[in-house]
């Protein structure tokens, strides 16, 4: 048996993290931000600009998502660009990059430190929403 935070370390090392910095500019640039945390979590403060697909249902949720809905290919469309995903502390956020690896995803990020990390910059977050 191995612990959630060995898995997650596990995940940390197959996938690329991103710092908060590197995600502020990504953001800057028109990246696709997907905020795997819960609802709740989601709407007590995230980044405007990120989507809310909790790690639990990303997968099949991901086509849903607003850039791409709609559309017959939405996996191939939401792949053309990179995918940043960001949690709370960065353990979750891994093990979804590396299950959406899994699925063939080449450029996708986690975010390392998470919201936490964000918001200890003071970083723009919103709530509510």
């Amino acid at each position: 048996m191995i612990t959630a935070q060995e898995l997650c370390g596990k995940a940390k090392s197959n996938v690329k993290e991103v710092t908060t910095d590197d995600l502020q500019k990504a953001i800057e640039q028109g990246a696709r931000v997907i905020d795997v945390r819960e609802p709740a979590e989601y709407g007590q403060g995230h980044i405007r600009e990120a989507v809310n697909m909790p790690r639990g249902v990303l997968e099949m949720q991901l086509n849903q998502h607003p850039d791409v809905a709609g559309y017959d290919n939405a996996l191939e469309r939401i792949a053309e660009k990179p995918l940043y995903l960001i949690c709370r502390t960065g353990g979750r956020s891994a093990l979804a990059a590396e299950s959406l690896q899994r699925m063939g995803f080449n450029d996708v990020y986690s975010v390392d430190g998470g919201m936490s990390a964000w918001q200890e910059k003071k970083l723009p977050v919103v709530a509510g929403e």
